[in-house]
């Protein structure tokens, strides 16, 4: 494993413990409880303390804790799911009349947000290629409140030049969030880049195990911390004690498992960049991805999920009957658990217009799990012949 996943596991390994009166457990304990009790009257009114299980209880206070030693930030904040993490960031910084400057790549229910929950408190969503500096530039301008990236894009992985992005967002003071899902918070350190909200979603590799739905959103700076919890606050936001447990417990494995698929999603890569059947391969950590300079500027190493496209634009038929001969993927909208998964991506992307126009041929997502890549390898080896046959 290489040497910066490694110094992560050791610290993860000894965060999050929890004194209960003369006792240390090696893991903190779950409290389960909506109603906090003082001794004093004053410490009701006292905004310092927790006074009710919105607030979170400790196992909340220790995976907030864990989120923000791996990626930075001044406060991070729960959510029910990585959906729910992108809505708090989005409302966190819009206000009504203003603009919000999204990729045309984002993740789609995120432009869901955006179209119809922002667009009814008056806010206005516009769109730039991911890659366009000059489009978002034009874009970005006095009323823009945020400017969203999400680099790279789940489905056609392309990389964002953030810190030219950025540097546009400072100029008209409009907050800057990035979906940081695909690093983890691990490969890509989105507040050393001066950007304001990072968004996860921890149903992925931080919780690992494809049995929680969670998210967060982490913020650069105290005051921004402040206006994110004030925000989930005021929604009722929380997450349940057990689910935040089962993530903390995933941390502890996220270091090893994220080496393990980022090691077996190259090896897929490289194995697809071979095969007549495939027209290209858009995996950022490949030399020839169009924005591997950037990747290699930005990040530190890269995710077990990539994306590839059929050759010779076969027909639905066909590309159902590859999917469906599959044996080891399992066919799944989520990524980053233990299980390999794979997923068509066009039906996806029908809202950022003619895909085969856009791309080579269909375009297909891949997770790669905790399988052994010989086998993986194999199993897609042996799909293929479905497009043929």
């Amino acid at each position: 494993m290489r040497p910066d996943l490694e110094a992560l596991s050791t610290r993860l390994a000894k965060l999050g413990r929890i004194a209960v009166g003369e006792d240390m457990a090696v893991n903190p304990p779950i409290q389960r409880a909506s109603t906090l009790l003082f001794s004093d009257p004053d410490d009701l009114e006292d905004s310092a303390r927790r006074s009710y299980g919105t607030d979170g209880l400790a196992i909340h206070a220790a995976l907030q804790e864990a989120l923000l030693l791996i990626e930075g930030g001044a406060g991070a904040w729960l959510t029910p799911s990585g959906l729910a993490a992108c809505s708090l960031a989005l409302l966190t910084a819009s206000h009504a009349g203003g603009e919000i400057v999204l990729p045309e790549s984002i993740y789609k229910p995120m432009r869901r947000v955006a179209d119809g929950v922002a667009a009814r408190f008056g806010v206005v969503a516009r769109y730039a290629p991911p890659r366009d500096i000059e489009a978002h530039a034009a874009l970005i301008g006095p009323k823009t409140c945020a400017v969203v990236m999400e680099s790279p894009g789940s489905l056609s992985m392309e990389l964002q030049d953030v810190r030219a992005i950025v540097a546009l967002a400072e100029k008209h003071q409009a907050a800057t969030i990035i979906d940081n899902t695909w690093s983890a918070g691990v490969f890509f350190k989105p507040f050393e880049h001066g950007i304001d909200y990072s968004v996860q979603a921890l149903t992925k590799y931080q919780n690992g195990h494809a049995d929680v739905l969670m998210g967060a959103v982490l913020a650069r700076t105290p005051s921004q911390a402040q206006r994110l919890r004030d925000t989930a606050y005021d929604l009722g936001l929380i997450v349940s004690p057990d689910d935040a447990y089962l993530v903390l417990r995933g941390l502890r494995s996220m270091p090893l498992r994220l080496a393990r698929q980022e090691q077996t999603g190259f090896a897929l890569a490289r194995f697809l960049a071979t095969r007549p059947e495939v027209a290209s391969v858009l995996h950022p950590g490949l030399e020839e991805h169009p924005d591997h300079a950037l990747w290699r500027r930005d990040f530190t190493g890269a995710a077990g999920v990539f994306a590839f496209t059929l050759a010779g634009h076969p027909p639905q038929a066909r590309v159902r009957a590859f999917l469906q001969r599959l044996k080891l993927f399992e066919l799944g909208y989520s990524w980053g658990g233990y299980e390999s998964l794979i997923a068509p991506c066009d039906p996806q992307l029908a809202c950022r217009g003619d895909t085969r126009a856009r791309y080579d041929g269909p375009l297909v997502r891949v997770s790669a799990g905790l399988e052994a890549a010989e086998a993986l390898t194999a199993d897609l080896a042996q799909a293929f012949r479905a497009l043929t046959d």
